[in-house]
């Protein structure tokens, strides 16, 4: 596969496709910022052996604090060119008698504002998002990194890629990493002792590396759960071709404020995205999360000395189902169709990716209860690999909550 330099990678599998961020800040780089706290009742299903009351009460707000959560202010929401497009799917979604609600977001809402003055460089009003935001997203180089930076007790290597984590002769840990150029070329090959490793390259990073190091040897003390329990937050996204007077607008904000929620009912929390195209679509696009039954395994593959995910893309009719309970509904409403373009030639679906991976170290399973991985003392997952493949919502926040619920355990228990 040809490397580029840039901050999205679509890593490819057999029957998915992986979207995640690369650089310093990871997927809060090319995310849309959608800063979801799921329901509390719904809680128990994502993460069955941690408590709730410690998450909503402690983990949830510090996380969201963190991360720079705020809401849009609905009235000037409802004044702007730039949500033309998200109100149109509210109106859509309210007549078919879908709950409209709006989500948090990490977006400097003042800026947005002063964008759409014409006052400051334009971001969001740019369609900047998925390949990175360059203004006001408060992404994690502004918030979590720009904060540890601060103590002076952190160093950032960028262009590392960990290749290997071992036992040391002398205790910890021998951790090998390659020092990369743009292009991907090996630079230069380092090593380096460690006590403790935090594996915290993603659920595909992190449960890639796990899986080769226990099938390698490496780490052979890992246990058989290494590798499990991996989802994709049920996505699957379609379009809708509305009917030209309603106009979704030729200026979109690429940073989403709301979605339809109809998880209770069918299973789908439908996230209204843009579509930021800058012409008129007459289009109403959405990302949809679904509640997803199926979960794949990562393993190693010593022919081809790569890892691979057993995903199958038949799995995704669950998630197409589900979407379709709200979307159907709405189409006959509105007497609209869906459309075929957005994904191919004739497909209406966009159930060959997800945004949101999820799972293959899954907390009280590959791991304790606060994210040591069993086998091998001193080393952690404490990333979205630890979340068993589905939250319900954009899993941004949760990620966050959870983990700083473990590394508040892991400091005061074994440092």
């Amino acid at each position: 596969m040809p490397v580029h330099t840039g901050i999205l990678d679509a890593e490819d599998f057999a029957g998915i496709t992986v979207y995640q961020g690369r650089g310093v800040g990871g997927g809060s780089l090319v995310n849309g910022g959608m800063a979801v706290t799921p329901l509390r009742e719904r809680f128990p299903a994502i993460l069955p052996t941690v408590d709730p009351a410690e998450m909503y009460s402690t983990y949830y707000p510090r996380a969201n604090a963190g991360l720079g959560v705020t809401s849009v202010d609905v009235n000037w929401w409802e004044s702007q060119d730039c949500y033309q497009y998200a109100r149109v799917g509210r109106k859509h979604a309210e007549r078919s008698g879908f709950p409209f609600v709006f989500v948090p977001n990490v977006y400097d809402w003042d800026y947005m504002a002063q964008e759409a003055a014409g006052a400051v460089q334009k971001s969001a009003l740019a369609g900047e998002v998925i390949y990175g935001n360059n203004a006001g997203k408060k992404s994690l180089q502004k918030t979590y990194l720009a904060q540890a930076a601060a103590t002076g007790r952190v160093n950032v290597s960028p262009l590392h890629r960990v290749t290997s984590v071992s036992p040391a002769a002398a205790g910890g840990y021998t951790v090998v990493i390659d020092q990369i150029d743009t292009t991907g070329a090996t630079l230069v090959t380092k090593t380096v002792r460690a006590d403790r490793v935090f594996f915290a390259a993603g659920s595909v990073g992190t449960s890639k590396l796990l899986t080769r190091l226990k099938a390698t040897g490496a780490l052979p003390l890992l246990n058989e759960q290494i590798g499990k329990g991996w989802g994709d937050n049920g996505n699957v996204m379609c379009g809708r071709a509305n009917h030209m007077w309603d106009p979704t607008g030729t200026l979109q904000s690429s940073m989403p404020t709301a979605g339809i929620d109809n998880w209770d009912a069918g299973g789908a929390f439908a996230e209204v995205a843009p579509l930021p195209t800058g012409i008129e679509t007459y289009a109403s696009f959405y990302l949809s999360i679904t509640r997803t039954p199926r979960r794949a395994e990562f393993s190693w593959n010593p022919a081809t000395g790569k890892v691979d995910l057993s995903w199958d893309r038949a799995w995704k009719q669950t998630s197409i189902d589900m979407a379709r309970s709200i979307f159907d509904k709405i189409n006959s409403k509105e007497g609209t169709i869906y459309r075929t373009d957005l994904f191919g030639a004739y497909k209406i679906w966009g159930d060959h990716l997800t945004y949101h991976p999820l799972g293959g170290a899954v907390l009280g399973q590959a791991t304790d209860n606060y994210g040591r991985l069993h086998g091998h003392p001193g080393l952690y997952a404490i990333d979205g690999s630890l979340i068993p493949g589905n939250t319900s919502v954009n899993p941004f926040v949760t990620i966050t909550a959870l983990a700083e619920r473990n590394i508040e355990r892991i400091i005061a228990e074994d440092f």
